[in-house]
């Protein structure tokens, strides 16, 4: 089991697109709070197929605005 996690995140780490759950991990918020984040169209996100997926740079994008927000 332990082993199954390693290689969960290190694969996490090295992808340019995050699940939901991986990106709300990362953000360490929930994903209902990630969903409605996605919902208000504050954090972009692509669809392949039936799966909604983060990319990294949408994170990255993410924290700087709220960043920006929290200085001002």
């Amino acid at each position: 089991m332990e082993q199954k996690n390693l290689q969960t995140s290190s694969i996490a780490d090295d992808s340019a697109l995050l699940t939901v759950r991986e990106a709300a991990r990362k953000l360490r918020i929930s994903k209902w709070k990630l969903y409605d984040l996605i919902r208000r169209r504050l954090l972009q996100t692509i669809q392949i197929g039936r799966r909604r997926l983060v990319p990294v740079e949408a994170i990255d994008a993410y924290i700087q605005q709220i960043t920006r927000e929290s200085v001002a």
